[in-house]
């Protein structure tokens, strides 16, 4: 059950890594302005996450009534978060939603080659955040992992200069340059904190409480961006901005708006769910990893420059992927394979006749 979760949520997180920012992208060089408003698409798709909840919820009432008399069937509780944990995935919801502007700042302004590779030195901060937030216990072929992708970022920053837009400025081009370095940063540090929430939770993990948390976080960071909009008036101008986009005109516009949302709720899900399953450093290694695969859809889809050093990049990558799951496979024989210690059997006393 579990590999079918992890497979699951790495099909899902594997679309939103390389979708969001391609989608993104798409808005903001086909006449898209509104950072604000791409900050608040990305979690604001989490309807979707009803879907499941609601599945979760009359599985479980089923449950109960199959398992007990009708008369004495208790009532079905539609939420299972408790408040710590509640308060707790606002708190991070925020965080992500002040992460969703920084990262969307960045994209308005960079290609998503030049983007992916500041995102990908999110690896060795989430290292980082992970042993001192969760006591993440390395190996060497985790430590391999995060040398081996942090020096595929690096490489891919050897031609960075060459990709800046000719319509930007240069000093566009620094501020957005920083806020995803920020926005990195904190998103490295978001993964851990989701984990510590885990371990600290006073009430045992489900999946289904995973929804839970997942909707409150991106409800949190919806109303986050959504204020972020009052302030700079983006709904006064989305409808003008339909009728100009470049492409397509209003339908494509609104269409790009609805499927930006989902994919990027895909995103989102896919990485908690990994921290549910794995760790957060499982987490940060996949996304890691798929970087480069953007890189090269950016390249196919925006015509974006593909230097040899993108190519050794993927390559890189890849070598540190398959070191980090063949590490987590190997250290999962060891625990099946370690003999389990003889069960303790009381010895047998002797029965002796009683005289009365």
């Amino acid at each position: 059950m579990k590999n079918g979760l992890i497979i699951i949520n790495c099909i899902i997180l594997t679309i939103g890594t390389c979708g969001g920012p391609l989608l993104t992208r798409l808005y903001f060089t086909n006449g898209g302005k509104r950072i604000w408003f791409m900050s608040f698409l990305q979690t604001a798709g989490c309807p979707i996450i009803l879907l499941p909840l609601v599945a979760s919820f009359l599985r479980r009432r089923r449950s109960n009534r199959n398992s007990n008399n009708a008369e004495n069937t208790p009532k079905t509780k539609i939420f299972l978060m408790e408040t710590p944990l509640f308060i707790a995935s606002i708190v991070i919801g925020l965080l992500t939603g002040l992460d969703n502007y920084l990262y969307s700042y960045g994209l308005a302004y960079l290609p998503v080659s030049t983007s992916s590779l500041i995102i990908g030195t999110q690896l060795a901060f989430n290292a980082l955040f992970a042993f001192l937030l969760v006591k993440q216990k390395f190996t060497p072929f985790s430590i391999n992992a995060v040398v081996l992708l942090t020096v595929g970022t690096g490489i891919l920053a050897l031609h960075s200069d060459g990709d800046k837009p000719a319509n930007e400025s240069h000093k566009q081009y620094v501020i957005g340059f920083l806020m995803t370095v920020v926005a990195a940063v904190l998103y490295a540090f978001i993964l851990p904190l989701v984990e510590l929430t885990y371990k600290k939770a006073r009430q045992e993990i489900t999946f289904p409480l995973v929804f839970e948390i997942q909707m409150v976080m991106c409800v949190a960071a919806t109303l986050f961006c959504l204020v972020g909009m009052f302030i700079v008036g983006d709904f006064k101008v989305i409808a003008r901005e339909a009728r100009e986009f470049k492409i397509g005109g209003s339908v494509f516009y609104y269409a790009l708006i609805v499927i930006t949302g989902i994919v990027w709720q895909g995103f989102f899900l896919g990485a908690i769910g990994i921290v549910f399953c794995a760790s957060s450093l499982a987490s940060g290694v996949l996304i890691s990893v798929l970087l480069p695969v953007t890189e090269v859809l950016a390249v196919v889809c925006f015509r974006e420059k593909f230097q040899a050093e993108k190519g050794v990049s993927l390559l890189l990558s890849l070598w540190g992927f398959v070191s980090y799951f063949y590490g987590e496979i190997k250290s999962g024989k060891k625990v099946l394979d370690k003999p389990q210690p003889p069960e303790t059997e009381l010895p047998i006393l002797p029965v002796s006749d009683s005289v009365a």
